[in-house]
C-alpha cells in the first residue's frame, strides 16, 4: 500500500484499495488502507525550487512582510500589534501597537512606527485582510514608493515567515508574561526584537541569527570552561556567554 501510494501520490485510499483488490484478489476496504497509510506512509519532500517570495526577497531589504495579531493585557484589554520582518534575513524590522480597533489611518501610523529609522523596502508582502485594501493604506504605500505583493488568498503557507514569527512571539514570549498598557507592551516587544535579531539562532538560517545574516560580525566561540549565563527578556531566556 505504501509503495503504491509513493509511486502514485495523487491516488486516494478508495482507489488504492480498488487497485490492490483487483490486482491481488484481496477484499480490503478504504478504511484499512487509510489506517495503514496513516501509520506507515511518510511522503518524500520534493525539491521544486525556491518559492516566489524567496525569489523576490533574495537580497536584504528587497522584500519585507507584515501582519497583524491581537493580544490581551493584564486588564483584559485587546491590543493590536503590527509586526514587520525582512524576508531575506528574518530580521524583525519593528512593531506598531495600539489599544483600539484598527482603521486605515491607524494602520498607516502603526506601519510608519514599525519602520521608523529603518528606511523602506522595495516590496512589501501582506495578506488579503480587508484593512490592506483600504484607500488610505494604498496611498501610504504609493507615498513611500513601495510595491505591494499580496499573498495567495486563504493559503497561510504563502506567507510563512511572518506567520511563523507571530507564533514564536506568542509561544515563547507573550504567553508567559503580563503587560499593562501600550507603552509597557511596546517596551517588552522591543526587548524581544533585540533578543530575536541578535541572539536567537534560526534553523532556517543554518544556525545563524538574523543580525549575522544581515552582515553583522559573528561572535567568537566561547570556551567550555570559561562561560557564564546571560538572562534576556525578563529571564525567559538564558544563553551562555564568555565569562
Amino acid at each position: 500500500m505504501c509503495e503504491c501510494k509513493r509511486r502514485n501520490p495523487r491516488f486516494g485510499c478508495p482507489k488504492i484499495a480498488q487497485h490492490l483488490n483487483k490486482t491481488f484478489g484481496l477484499e480490503i476496504n478504504k478504511d484499512v488502507v487509510r489506517r495503514i497509510l496513516a501509520q506507515h506512509y511518510r511522503p518524500q519532500r520534493r525539491q521544486c525550487g525556491p518559492s516566489w517570495l524567496t525569489v523576490l526577497g533574495h537580497a536584504k531589504d528587497s522584500l519585507w512582510s507584515l501582519d497583524l495579531f491581537r493580544t490581551e493585557s493584564i486588564l483584559l484589554r485587546t491590543h493590536w500589534v503590527l509586526v514587520v520582518i525582512d524576508q531575506f534575513t528574518r530580521r524583525i524590522i519593528g512593531f506598531g501597537v495600539q489599544a483600539v480597533a484598527v482603521d486605515g489611518v491607524a494602520l498607516c501610523r502603526m506601519f510608519n512606527q514599525a519602520i521608523s529609522g529603518q528606511g523602506s523596502p522595495v516590496r512589501l508582502s501582506f495578506d488579503h485582510d480587508p484593512l490592506f485594501g483600504l484607500q488610505r493604506w494604498q496611498a501610504n504605500l504609493r507615498v513611500l514608493d513601495i510595491q505591494a505583493v499580496q499573498t495567495v488568498p486563504l493559503v497561510p503557507w504563502s506567507h510563512p515567515f511572518v506567520e511563523r514569527l507571530i507564533g514564536s512571539i506568542r509561544r515563547e514570549y507573550l504567553d508567559h508574561l503580563f503587560f499593562w498598557n501600550v507603552t509597557d507592551l511596546e517596551r517588552k516587544l522591543e526587548l524581544y526584537a533585540r533578543y530575536y535579531n541578535s541572539l536567537r539562532v534560526h534553523q532556517g538560517l543554518d544556525g545563524d541569527t538574523p543580525a549575522e545574516k544581515a552582515g553583522t560580525n559573528r561572535s567568537e566561540p566561547v570556551g567550555l570552561t570559561d562561560y557564564t549565563w546571560s538572562r534576556h527578556c525578563h529571564g525567559l531566556f538564558e544563553l551562555p556567554i564568555a565569562a
